[in-house]
């Protein structure tokens, strides 16, 4: 199923439109009832590239897990738009970082979004992602009731 409508049934999975495809065969997010689960979600633009990862003409590199962060954020917040939500049904949120460095930037930033009143929340640190200019991942679920048909 691929589209920016809300799924109509109970168990969809969905594509959204105008995101970054998937690095593998999974959606962007899974319905299950009223719960909505959204897979590993990064900084990855529809193009390839990603926000907050510049390199120079001799390959030098620039990340900043602020703006990769915000980026992460807001992709969540559109994918949850598709399902027929906000960033506000999150109920909780798993952080992926690579270095724990980075956690005051990646903290600062999600206290933009979120405080005390919002999604439960796991951070942890891995050894890698799926690109080396990532900084970040987040996967979450949100409570999202299902509409029902004319309602």
């Amino acid at each position: 199923m691929t589209g920016e409508t809300p799924p109509a049934g109970r168990d969809d999975a969905l594509l959204v439109e105008g995101k970054a495809r998937p690095r593998g065969r999974f959606p962007h997010l899974r319905r299950a009832g009223d719960l909505v689960f959204v897979s590993g979600t990064s900084s990855r633009r529809p193009d390839g590239s990603f926000a907050g990862a510049r390199a120079d003409a001799m390959g030098v590199t620039d990340l900043d897990i602020r703006e990769q962060t915000r980026a992460v954020i807001e992709n969540v917040r559109d994918l949850l738009k598709a399902a027929g939500g906000d960033l506000a049904d999150l109920v909780n949120v798993t952080a992926y970082l690579v270095n724990m460095n980075d956690f005051g930037g990646y903290n600062e930033v999600y206290g933009e979004y979120f405080d005390e009143t919002g999604p439960a929340r796991t951070t942890v640190a891995v050894h890698q992602l799926p690109h080396p200019h990532l900084l970040i991942e987040i996967a979450c679920v949100a409570y999202i009731p299902v509409k029902e048909a004319g309602a």
